[in-house]
């Protein structure tokens, strides 16, 4: 009996304008899995490209493809517009659902850390539900360690969410 055939390798590179689409609907995946973020409304395919073209050289955003499909992105963001804390980049990851749990975030991971090093950042930092636990794995597994608690910091669907701060030194 012969294997299965190997899945395409996992291509991190920049997003590009074309991508945004693609970007758009996994991050509404992950708003409507409530597995990422506090958000609860849906983005627009125009609000996708406007944030996308906003983007500058220090906040880069990647995307993960497999075959021709993206199937992930990941970006670093600003963590706090004071001038103290330049060295510092928060960063969100968002994976499609068929391809969770099969080493996309964990590549998109590695490429923001790799390209945070080469645009001079310090520490990347991180917020997270403590009841993803495969997102919660996956940050530990990549050098992240937990720093605290915010306690109830925002609701979902009527009921209040703690949320997990992390960090990485580079």
């Amino acid at each position: 009996m012969s294997a299965p055939p190997a899945d395409p390798p996992i291509v991190v590179r920049p997003a590009r304008a074309a991508d945004a689409a693609a970007i758009g609907a996994i991050r509404n995946e992950g708003i409507e899995d409530r597995l990422a973020t506090l958000e609860t409304r849906l983005s627009t395919a125009g609000e996708g490209r406007d944030w996308l073209a906003a983007r500058g050289p220090r906040h880069p955003v990647l995307v993960a493809e497999v075959g021709e499909a993206v199937v992930g992105w990941g970006s670093l963001n600003v963590f706090n517009p004071r001038a103290a804390y330049d060295a510092v980049a928060d960063f969100s990851i968002y994976v499609g659902r068929s391809r969770r749990g099969r080493g996309v975030g964990r590549a998109l991971i590695a490429a923001l850390v790799e390209r945070a090093r080469s645009l001079g950042y310090h520490k990347l930092v991180l917020a997270a539900f403590p009841d993803n636990a495969a997102g919660m794995a996956l940050y530990a597994r990549t050098g992240f360690r937990q720093v605290g608690v915010y306690r109830e910091q925002g609701r979902l669907d009527g009921a209040w969410v703690d949320v997990v701060i992390m960090e990485k030194l580079l």
